[in-house]
């Protein structure tokens, strides 16, 4: 796929006011400070499309990008740690909830993984709660031009077997890179297939 028009569409605080056209949706998800929005400018290809900052908690709205004007890229804001009160963290946990539960346009949600560290218990938490109501997600590990290519398998192999033990069977994943650019076309042509068979089946 080539990216020839990315534009920001909006920010909402709740599932009930996000675009009601029907285009396929991907939805973008992680830990905070996970590198969800320097991977967001990476397949975008551009450097400032969505906003990157080293504090924890800064996307707190659903943002939406529309891309090639056929498809919504959206940012959803990051769980796990962020200095915001309890009570706005469980604002975002019910925001983020309705949309994945509710949203028909959503194809795919990535869940953005530190492939530098092993699987904390929020990402396989998480990664249940997406299996056990059948919403379809794949996993993005980021950061991997911190790690050697060794490096990069045995991280991977370390939490795909500790996922292994909750699930008979891992979807896709994609090992990626925003400083490299590593993952890009791989990310962009899965998304391209499952918008062919979207249309095709419509």
């Amino acid at each position: 796929m080539v990216i020839h028009e990315a534009a920001f569409a909006g920010s909402f605080d709740r599932e009930s006011i996000c675009p009601k056209p029907m285009v396929p949706e991907f939805a973008f998800i992680g830990r905070s400070n996970v590198g969800k929005s320097s991977l967001i400018n990476m397949l975008c290809g551009r450097k400032d499309i969505a906003k990157v900052s080293k504090t924890p908690g800064k996307t707190q709205l659903i943002n939406y990008f529309r891309i090639n004007n056929e498809w919504n890229l959206v940012d959803l804001p990051g769980y796990g740690f962020a200095k915001i009160s309890k009570k706005k963290v469980a604002a975002w946990e019910k925001m983020i909830e309705k949309y994945l539960l509710v949203r028909q346009q959503l194809q795919c949600a990535f869940v953005l993984i530190d492939i530098r560290h092993p699987l904390q218990s929020i990402d396989s938490e998480f990664i249940d709660w997406m299996g056990e109501r059948q919403i379809p997600f794949s996993i993005i590990y980021t950061k991997a031009d911190k790690l050697n290519a060794s490096d990069i398998k045995l991280h991977t192999d370390r939490i795909n077997n500790e996922l292994l033990k909750t699930w008979n069977e891992l979807p896709p994943y994609f090992v990626t890179s925003s400083e490299k650019h590593m993952g890009r076309e791989e990310v962009l042509n899965y998304i391209d297939q499952i918008n062919q068979s979207t249309w095709e089946e419509l």
